[in-house]
């Protein structure tokens, strides 16, 4: 609870002093400092979360995974079927992304008896690469604008 509080008071600080909270607008040592402020706690929220989901929360890692999948399919959902802001939905996506990172990480390389596939930690992370590889070449890329 700490850490989501940080994260709210560091977001809240960032938008009253820059007027906006979109990582497009990082473009001066102020909005960097907030910028990285942001993702510091955001990163520790969302790896607690995920740590806290499997293992206090009783779901497992394919349990914790599968709630923040589900979550990030419903930001993605919000994002073409809605109106709401952009820079909102960023950053549900960006903290939810942590958790599932995380969820889906422990269960590649924790022992069997605990829940996950026992992978060494090479292999699991080369399963990581292959889906990320995968993704990149099978998900459309398309080139975005630097702010000006």
């Amino acid at each position: 609870m700490l850490l989501f509080i940080c994260l709210i008071i560091v977001l809240g600080l960032w938008y009253w002093s820059q007027g906006t909270i979109s990582v497009n607008s990082v473009s001066t040592p102020k909005s960097e400092m907030f910028y990285w402020a942001a993702i510091t706690f955001s990163q520790t929220l969302g790896t607690a979360l995920g740590d806290w989901m499997a293992d206090t929360g009783g779901m497992g890692y394919v349990g914790g995974a599968f709630v923040f999948a589900t979550g990030l399919a419903v930001v993605i959902a919000l994002y073409f079927w809605t109106n709401l802001s952009r820079v909102l939905l960023f950053w549900f996506a960006f903290i939810l992304t942590r958790p599932l990172g995380a969820t889906v990480g422990d269960f590649l390389d924790k022992p069997i008896d605990h829940g996950g596939l026992a992978l060494s930690r090479p292999l699991a992370s080369a399963v990581i690469a292959a889906f990320i590889l995968l993704c990149l070449f099978v998900v459309p890329q398309r080139s975005g604008q630097h702010p000006q």
